[in-house]
């Protein structure tokens, strides 16, 4: 059904691939009044159903002249079995299980509902990844004959020391053996799953950011999420296109944002889900997608690196994937405990490209895609207590990277299927399980410690075990050489079956020295066609957020907060922010008179400019910007240049 926006103050219509969620919306008045609406939900693919239900809800015009506050703001509600905020591998696993385990039981009145910030499913997720296929072989079985897209097997696997000139072989750790596993597109992969589980009856809003968390009246449980408005302006009045975000009850509530996620360190922080674990540490992934020349593509070739460009001091390691049709993903990895607040990512990793290993593959070729996330590394010893009253932490928002493999696509994928399994077994046998709402809002929040037992005797905790030791050896005063020792002789031999576990002790912005302690650090300027500026690659990300619209990376409101940054991070850290950031987010610019913040400069946010990475977070030293959900939809589409329809290569 069409609808005119004017006549909208309820969450607008969804469109997804095969569902969509049609809600009747009657004009507003001035005066405060009641009104029923009701929604039609049409599920496409295999179990295709249909859905009637009334919403109640109150509508009243919203004044401007006040500041608005949207929490006074009285939402439409609606009511479900699981809700899974964020649609990755993870979420959309969980979602597939669920149903799955629905139809081995005969039903087909579970609820599902999976809810991804991105315009649509992948758009967030970086392309050119290896995949381990198993939990994808436990998951869905026949998936060669679904047409997933999985084609270039990993056929050849290296690794290499590099100097500032040249490049060494390395011995292969064993749990870098990627025979079986396969080059892909991660965004694609995962627009895949999205199309299953709709298949399934899953209902996926892609655009649709879960944006703050439900309690439960005795604030003791989690009884859903509230997606976010849409239509306010920069300062957070209601703009005449404004529609307040809905409100999911669920059963069960499934987080799976990935990566220091909005929602994830709110129920960590509320439920104390860190209690007697390391901090969590990160690395921050910077990735390109080049389109190379035939004689220099190896398809399924698979090549890591150690070494040059980072000093001995600085955590990381290269990549180089050959994907197909003459696709290479390459990237480098930077572990976010770094020392030197000079030192910026993004220059690092172009400066890399010139290495002669690398600028001879890439030479006379395209760059046609560019993206950075932040990378879960505490391993093992950094994962929190996995469930809360009424739900579960899933996938990179708990933190399950191999990091010496690199890879946690199937660990995550893991984690939602026993997710999925623990609360499928709790909703059905649950007398909260009535349809009658008096009873469900009474009603105790599930409890999934299930879930975390599973994980703890799954396949996913004994591998993470086994490689425990490996990133913290590097926290030692020989850092690179003295964790290469120590890495070798452990993933050789020992294979972690020792008494000891090295410990994450410190957060990583608190590993960040001042400048007045380290030496600048000079980078080339690019030359535009293997390096470029990062404005160049920011523009490949296809990021976009509406320029009058709440800034969603928020300085704390008091007075004098912007100030106190500037101060501190300009003289203390050089800027520290303005080189971290791989999207050109943060800039500290000369000013003078009102327009000066501290030391001369002026905080500039760009953000229109952020891709989501969440670095900024991780690593201020002050530790005082929040990066919250924007509108839904916003941020970038690495997906966009995966459409081959949409993609002029060279001749």
């Amino acid at each position: 059904m069409s609808l005119p926006k004017s006549t909208s103050s309820l969450p607008r219509l969804i469109n997804s691939r095969s569902a969509v969620f049609a809600i009747t919306r009657p004009r507003l008045s001035l005066s405060t009044h009641t009104s029923t609406t009701s929604t039609s939900l049409r599920v496409g693919g295999a179990g295709s159903i249909t859905q009637s239900r009334s919403i109640s809800t109150s509508r009243r015009r919203y004044a401007t002249e006040a500041k608005f506050d949207p929490d006074s703001v009285e939402r439409a509600t609606d009511e479900v079995d699981v809700c899974i905020v964020g649609g990755g591998p993870a979420g959309l696993s969980a979602a597939i299980r669920l149903k799955q385990l629905e139809q081995e039981r005969g039903g087909d009145e579970l609820r599902v509902v999976v809810l991804e910030k991105g315009g649509e499913v992948g758009a967030h997720i970086l392309s050119g990844a290896v995949i381990e296929t198993r939990a994808l072989d436990e998951l869905i079985p026949d998936w060669k004959e679904l047409g997933a897209p999985l084609n270039q097997p990993a056929l050849s696997d290296s690794m290499r020391f590099l100097t500032e000139k040249s490049s060494f072989p390395m011995p292969h750790p064993p749990q870098m053996n990627n025979k079986g596993n396969y080059i892909v597109s991660l965004s694609r992969f995962t627009a895949w799953l999205g199309e299953q589980a709709e298949a399934l009856g899953v209902e996926v809003y892609p655009g649709f950011a879960g944006t703050k968390v439900l309690y439960t009246e005795d604030g003791k449980g989690v009884k859903g999420v509230v997606t976010g408005d849409v239509g306010l302006d920069k300062d957070g009045q209601p703009k005449d296109s404004y529609e307040p975000g809905m409100e999911f009850h669920s059963k069960v509530t499934l987080i799976a944002e990935g990566a220091h996620g909005s929602l994830s360190k709110e129920i960590q922080n509320k439920f104390d889900l860190r209690k007697g674990k390391d901090p969590q540490t990160y690395g921050l992934g910077i990735k390109e997608v080049w389109k190379v020349r035939d004689e220099v593509y190896e398809p399924g070739k698979v090549v890591h690196t150690l070494g040059w460009p980072l000093d001995y001091k600085t955590y990381g390691g290269s990549w180089l994937y050959h994907m197909e049709d003459n696709m290479v993903s390459l990237g480098l990895v930077v572990g976010l405990d770094y020392e030197n607040p000079y030192l910026s990512p993004y220059k690092e990793f172009q400066r890399m490209k010139h290495h002669p290993f690398f600028a001879n593959i890439l030479k006379d070729g395209q760059c046609i895609a560019y993206g950075a996330r932040a990378l879960n590394e505490g391993g093992y010893q950094s994962i929190p207590k996995l469930n809360f009253p009424g739900g579960a932490l899933i996938g990179c928002s708990a933190g399950f990277l191999n990091v010496p493999k690199i890879k946690g696509t199937h660990n995550a994928m893991k984690s939602g299927m026993l997710a999925a399994e623990s609360a499928f077994e709790s909703i059905t046998s649950s007398s909260s399980a009535s349809e009658d709402a008096s009873e469900s809002e009474n009603a105790e929040p599930i409890d999934m410690s299930g879930y975390a037992k599973a994980m703890e005797n799954s396949w996913v905790y004994k591998e993470l075990k086994e490689v425990r030791n490996l990133r913290p050896s590097f926290h030692n005063p020989l850092g690179l050489w003295g964790g290469m020792a120590y890495s070798g002789l452990d993933s050789l031999i020992l294979k972690g079956r020792v008494p000891w576990t090295f410990r994450n002790n410190w957060e990583d912005y608190e590993t960040t020295k001042k400048a007045s302690q380290v030496k600048p650090i000079e980078y080339p300027q690019p030359d535009g066609k293997l390096s470029f500026d990062i404005l160049t690659s920011v523009s490949l990300t296809g990021t976009n957020h509406a320029e009058n619209q709440p800034v969603h990376l928020r300085l704390p409101e008091e007075q004098g907060a912007r100030e106190r940054h500037t101060q501190a991070n300009v003289s203390d850290y050089a800027g520290l922010l303005g080189r971290v950031c791989p999207a050109a987010v943060y800039e500290y610019t000369d000013a003078e008179g009102s327009e000066v913040d501290a030391e001369g400069k002026k905080f500039v946010i760009n953000s229109q400019n952020c891709i989501h990475c969440k670095t900024c977070s991780i690593k201020t030293p002050t530790q005082d910007i929040k990066w919250t959900v924007p509108e839904g939809g916003g941020g970038p589409k690495y997906s966009e240049w995966d459409k081959p329809s949409t993609i002029k290569f060279p001749d």
